[in-house]
């Protein structure tokens, strides 16, 4: 069976992760001082920010998102302010608390701050996102934090990481984008290119089944702007041609998304379902290596 992934990644969860910012050795030195990077903590340790302004959730939205969480994880941390001893407040991402808790989970990864280390997490986002093996979400999540949490306009961000606001607001969009095609930008399934075409398209299934044609037939960027636009009439696939109203009418149903769900967790693997607007398609099971096939193929025969 599938192990979770570990959804956060290695570039932010590595923010500041060395001796004198470790929780339990920072002693804190003046009015502004960063006390940790990221860490699991328990849901029953954390409460509710009494002074958040939203008090209204929608229950449906919360309820998609907890499934969400329950297949892919959390992508973006929570943020919490520590209060003492095992004790912590909400900061930002109530929403993915809620889910979270809704969702089953006994802790989230979360950013941890104090009351007054404004200047410091600044800092430490903006040296982090110079990073060179940053992916565009963890570059986006980085801008976001410096926004929400720093109370930056996107022209102040600009002028501090030295790029066009045009570029600030591409990396931010790309968060709007369905969690899986999220992960896929952060496994590298897909380009940036390929996500800023994706995201000029409004409807989420579409974009959806848009993605899983470029991890199926190895679309270009071209491709998929062309799609974008409307304005091609035949893409490239593996094997010749297939017609464009295809790949963007085939939409998976609610059920046949459920078995891509269940087969990704019988194989351990990114499983795609294609088909086109007569119900026609195929399953693609991608391996990584001879003993990854072998791993499959024995699944297979089992």
């Amino acid at each position: 069976m599938s192990t979770k992934r570990n959804a956060l990644g290695k570039g932010l969860s590595a923010l500041l992760e060395n001796a004198n910012t470790d929780i339990t050795n920072t002693r804190l030195e003046g009015d502004a001082k960063v006390v940790g990077s990221v860490s699991n903590i328990e849901i029953s340790k954390i409460e509710t920010n009494p002074f958040q302004p939203r008090t209204q959730f929608d229950e449906d939205a919360l309820n998609e998102l907890a499934g969400s969480i329950k297949e892919h994880g959390i992508i973006q941390p929570i943020t919490v302010r520590k209060l003492g001893y095992d004790k912590y407040q909400l900061i930002s991402g109530e929403r993915r608390f809620r889910a979270s808790q809704l969702a089953g989970l006994t802790s989230v990864p979360a950013y941890i701050r104090i009351a007054n280390d404004q200047a410091m997490l600044e800092m430490a986002l903006v040296e982090n996102i110079q990073r060179e093996n940053l992916d565009a979400i963890e570059v986006a999540i980085s801008y976001k934090r410096l926004i929400d949490e720093c109370s930056l306009t996107q022209e102040q961000l600009s002028q501090k990481v030295s790029k066009q606001r045009s570029t600030i607001t591409n990396y931010l969009r790309l968060l709007k984008l369905p969690v899986e095609i999220q992960l896929g930008i952060r496994e590298g399934d897909i380009t940036m290119g390929h996500a800023r075409a994706l995201i000029n398209i409004e409807d989420a299934d579409k974009q959806l089944a848009i993605y899983q044609q470029i991890v199926l037939n190895d679309l270009s960027v071209r491709d998929v702007e062309d799609i974008a636009r409307g304005a091609k009439s035949d893409l490239p696939t593996s094997k010749g041609k297939t017609n464009a109203k295809d790949n963007t009418k085939g939409v998976l149903t609610l059920e046949q998304k459920q078995i891509v769900d269940d087969l990704r967790a019988v194989f351990n693997a990114k499983v795609v379902i294609s088909k086109d607007e007569k119900g026609k398609g195929k399953i693609l099971i991608p391996f990584k290596s001879d003993n990854d096939l072998k791993r499959i193929l024995d699944l297979l025969d089992a």
